[in-house]
Order: structure tokens, then C-alpha cells, then sequence
């Protein structure tokens, strides 16, 4: 049998036909049709107002045990630490190094089209049964505000039925391991010698060849495409995509603390305010939250809406713990930070670490 004419290749996928849609002239046959601009506000939207600032920006100083024991907790987790410096170290001297995070959170959708398919069970084929929806006119609702999610959407009214472009509507493709033909492959055993240790192979009695057990000795498989049903049903499909975009200012807190370890960890909240679009925190006792909130609520103000449609928007301010912990071990002072509500611990130069190997 001849493999090549029993399995002709693959063609392209069917031809655009979705090119005269309105509001799908850019959807193009097997890619996508790009970013779809927001629509315009109906009504122009009223500004937002600032909100109130609170007056508690205390957190209680940590204390000693409760430091002690997030030290041991840190060492105990540290394959090659002696856990001896935790506990048998002395604590001298505690030093709050508390600092403030600015966060500003934008959640966006963007919507882009593309050409889809799928096998075809029997489904209406509702192409101009009625004028399809535009791309913003399609009902998607995401399921938390502030949570990265995706969701694709077939457009009504854009369906309709085509042959299966991979397997030409036969529902079987060749199979590609064997390659059709006489459904068999290459001994594994013999590497198709027919010969093993200079004496027949009997994996395959000698022949060098066995039978194709991907596709059990049938040369074809079922298409991957069409699933054997033969036939595609065709359509637009719209990607949505809520995306939560978020930027932080942490203020210069001295302590030595690398800014990075902050961002594993919480504190107390000490503002929230969510609106459509936010208004910068004024009045903040500290003039670098109030700089920051008016910098990132302009950039992100001027960036986002160019792309996707703005749904909420959200800043917030934390006041997170620090403690500088100074402690003496075998005559010696060193350091380490307890930091977050989690009491996380940062103790670069641990003083009794071992090189382990791990096989």
C-alpha cells in the first residue's frame, strides 16, 4: 500500500470566511486578530474622591522570646545550620526598624480574536443565521476582582462546518511512528540487526522488525484534529483576559534589610481604598506613601486604559515589622531580622554553617 496516497498531508486550516464580520475584520484563519480597543465610556466617568487616612500607625515592639523562637524556627530549617547560635545565643540589644509599603493594584480586561475549531458533534452551524455580536458586546464576567484568570468565548453566530484539513475527512491519520506501510518499526531489542549477542534475536525471530504497538499494527491512527468525526466545526473565539496589575514602593527603612525580603511578607494594614479609578493618598505622615501613591496612580492611569478596559483599582498601605536583633555567641556579636507578621528571619551571616552535599 502506498502510505503517502492512503495518508495525503495535512492542508491548511480552512480559509478565513469571518473577514466581513463586523467587528472581526482582523480575525485571520489559524492565528489570532490581535488587541481589540476598549469602548468608550457611554458617560463621562465623575472623579474619584480622595479617602479618608487613618490615625493608628503603631505595631507593637516584638518581643524577646517571640524573636528567639522565630531564630530557632529559621535555624531548625536550614539543612546546614548548627541550630547552636539560635539557641544558645544571647540576645543584647532589639531594634524596631518599622516601614511603610505602598501598593497600588489595576485589574484589566483585554479581549483579542482568534480562529478556532473543534470536532464537529452535531452542533448548529448558526454562521449569519443572525449579525454576531461585537467582541465588547459578549457577556464574561470575572470570577474575583484583583485575580489573573482566562476564559475563551465562542462568538454566536460565527459557526460553521468544514472538512478536517489534517486528515482530508478520512477521521485517520498516518501513524507516525511506524510510518505506515507495513505497520511495523525497527526492533528495539536488536536495533534491527535481527541479531543480538551473534545469535537471533528473539524479540523479533530474527526478522530486525516488530509490530508498530502505538498503533497496534494498523499504520493509521485516529486524527488528532477532528478526533475521527471527519469533520470541524469552525469559529470565532474571544480570549479574555483579566490581568491584576500591581506596583510597590517600600520606604527606605535603614536597618540593613534587604528590600527584597520584604516582598514574601505582610504587615498591618493601615489603608484600603478601592474604586473605579483612585485618587492619590494625601495628607500621609509620611511624605514618601503620598509621592509615591501620586506617581503610580498617574502612571498606571495613563498606561493601562491604552490597552484594556480599567475595572477597579485598589491602594493600599502597610506598615511593616522589622526588628534589628544583636546577639553574642561564643564572644562574638552578630545580627539577624525578624520582619512581616509571619516573623520571618534574614540572618546572612549565620555563624555556624556547614558545606553539606547532596547526592
Amino acid at each position: 500500500m502506498n502510505s503517502a496516497a492512503a495518508f495525503p498531508p495535512p492542508s491548511a486550516p480552512p480559509a478565513n470566511m469571518f473577514g466581513n464580520v463586523p467587528g472581526y475584520e482582523g480575525t485571520v484563519a489559524g492565528g489570532g486578530g490581535g488587541f481589540l480597543p476598549p469602548p468608550m465610556p457611554a458617560e463621562p466617568v465623575a472623579p474619584p474622591q480622595p479617602g479618608p487616612v487613618p490615625d493608628d500607625w503603631n505595631i507593637p515592639s516584638l518581643a524577646e522570646d517571640v524573636a528567639q523562637e522565630a531564630f530557632k524556627s529559621f535555624a531548625s530549617a536550614q539543612c546546614c545550620y548548627s541550630k547552636a547560635p539560635a539557641t544558645d545565643g544571647v540576645i543584647t540589644n532589639m531594634e524596631p526598624f518599622n516601614t511603610y509599603r505602598y501598593r497600588i493594584e489595576t485589574f484589566t480586561e483585554s479581549r483579542s480574536t482568534e480562529w478556532a475549531h473543534k470536532p464537529y458533534e452535531g452542533e448548529p452551524a448558526d454562521f449569519y443565521m443572525q449579525t454576531a455580536p461585537r467582541p465588547w458586546e459578549i457577556q464574561a464576567t470575572p470570577p474575583n476582582l484583583f485575580k489573573d484568570h482566562t476564559e475563551e468565548i465562542r462568538v454566536p453566530f460565527t459557526s460553521s462546518i468544514k472538512e478536517c484539513h489534517t486528515c482530508h475527512a478520512t477521521g485517520m491519520m498516518q501513524c507516525d511512528d511506524c510510518k505506515g506501510g507495513t505497520a511495523c518499526k525497527e526492533c528495539w531489542v536488536c536495533n534491527g540487526s535481527g541479531t543480538r549477542l551473534e545469535e537471533r534475536c528473539n524479540h523479533c525471530n530474527g526478522t530486525g522488525r516488530e509490530r508498530c504497538d502505538k498503533c497496534d499494527g494498523q499504520a493509521s491512527l485516529e486524527c488528532e484534529t477532528c478526533k475521527g468525526k471527519r469533520q470541524l466545526l469552525t469559529f470565532i473565539q474571544i480570549k479574555v483576559e483579566w490581568v491584576n496589575h500591581v506596583d510597590d514602593h517600600v520606604v527606605q527603612q535603614n536597618s540593613g534589610l534587604n528590600v527584597d525580603d520584604l516582598r514574601s511578607v505582610s504587615g498591618k494594614q493601615l489603608y484600603k481604598d478601592s474604586q473605579y479609578l483612585l485618587y492619590p493618598l494625601m495628607g500621609f505622615p509620611n511624605p514618601a506613601i503620598s509621592e509615591a501613591s501620586q506617581r503610580l496612580i498617574q502612571e498606571h492611569q495613563a498606561k493601562y486604559p491604552q490597552s484594556s478596559r480599567v475595572l477597579q483599582q485598589r491602594q493600599t498601605v502597610e506598615l511593616i515589622p522589622i526588628t534589628k536583633v544583636n546577639y553574642k555567641w561564643k564572644g562574638d556579636t552578630h545580627v539577624y531580622y525578624v520582619y512581616g507578621n509571619e516573623n520571618q528571619v534574614s540572618a546572612d551571616n549565620y555563624p555556624a554553617t556547614c558545606c553539606c552535599v547532596i547526592l
